[in-house]
């Protein structure tokens, strides 16, 4: 069998523009794990109402961190791809999970090559519905249709991998070079909390209450909120942080329904009504800057902060196509195809 390693993102809209922003919205959001309701409700809810409305909106932010080369999200993503290729002698092939660069295409660019034997990446630190799992049901359903013959392993969620969050902590460290700050906010990407149940295998566990995600349970294999927390109290030990200089956040919400607490704008205010006056925000749900990052958080984020009374905001990349991280993933690449071996991570 020929391996060969297939990595998938987001995604992006073909171009900033309302056109092209329209099918990829449609896309994203007729997501029955994005926007899990009944499909005539969705149909409503994303066709009859939010795309007549938003893709202008969505348009006027993509165009504010549109660079000359194209969709952020895509070009890092691409340099990530041709670091990782140089430190492993397998095909490496680039989807994306909505969007014209199909996970279909990239399996077929692998198949191209003579692959049967497929690494499936998700570039998503943390299980969600509306992103890790996503990305597999999707993937597992073209294979099965188009290339029934090729055979698939897949990349667990690797929130809790030690050589990971020692290279998210070395990202940190460096963003927050010459910055002083009174507070550091992880701020990850929000999920309604009725996906925190219906990911939960035991059915009975997932509470919300504050208690659940620190007590030992096979459903933290799936929680996202556990791992998010997670993933900030493994950076905090780490870098040695204190205590009440670190919080955790969730951003983007959509709708009336519950969504996971505290929400990112909210801290902002909170933050800086109680006298934090520099603020520095991590967004570890990405592994690259996309519109959530560059205009929610980067340029947002700065404005409601200094709104409420902030006076100094960075927003530190994500890992992007840094070095490190590039040679990690390649490690892993390179761990499965010699010894069909999977990172380690701790779940408890």
């Amino acid at each position: 069998m020929k391996k060969g390693v297939l990595l998938v993102n987001l995604g992006s809209p073909d171009s900033p523009t309302a056109k092209d922003v329209k099918p990829y919205l449609d896309e994203f959001l007729m997501d029955e794990r994005v926007i899990d309701v009944n499909p005539i409700l969705r149909n409503i809810i994303v066709r009859g109402i939010i795309l007549n409305t938003r893709p202008k909106k969505s348009a006027e932010a993509y165009s504010k961190i549109w660079w000359d080369e194209g969709s952020p999200l895509i070009i890092i993503s691409e340099r990530f791809m041709e670091k990782v290729k140089q430190q492993t002698n397998l095909p490496i092939a680039l989807g994306m999970r909505y969007g014209s660069m199909s996970i279909h295409k990239a399996f077929q660019e692998l198949k191209d090559h003579g692959v049967d034997e497929v690494f499936l990446v998700p570039l998503y630190p943390h299980y969600a519905m509306s992103s890790y799992e996503t990305v597999v049901v999707k993937a597992l359903e073209v294979q099965a249709a188009h290339f029934p013959e090729m055979h698939v392993t897949t990349l667990p969620a690797f929130f809790s991998n030690p050589e990971y969050i020692k290279v998210l902590s070395k990202s940190i460290v460096e963003g927050l070079k010459e910055f002083e700050y009174d507070h550091i906010l992880f701020s990850y990407h929000g999920i309604p909390e009725r996906h925190i149940r219906k990911s939960d295998p035991t059915k009975f566990h997932c509470k919300l209450n504050g208690q659940c995600c620190t007590t030992n349970s096979a459903a933290h294999h799936t929680c996202y909120r556990h791992q998010c927390m997670d993933t900030t109290e493994r950076v905090k030990k780490e870098l040695g942080l204190p205590e009440d200089k670190v919080s955790t956040s969730f951003q983007s919400r959509l709708g009336s329904d519950p969504w996971l607490q505290p929400f990112t704008d909210k801290e902002f205010e909170r933050l800086a009504h109680e006298g934090k006056k520099r603020l520095a925000v991590v967004t570890p749900a990405f592994v690259s800057d996309c519109l959530e990052t560059l205009e929610e958080i980067a340029m947002e984020g700065k404005e409601q902060f200094e709104e409420a009374g902030g006076e100094h905001y960075i927003h530190i990349p994500c890992l992007n196509d840094r070095d490190d991280w590039a040679g990690l993933m390649a490690q892993w690449i390179n761990e499965w195809k010699e010894k069909g071996t999977l990172p380690e991570y701790n779940v408890q």
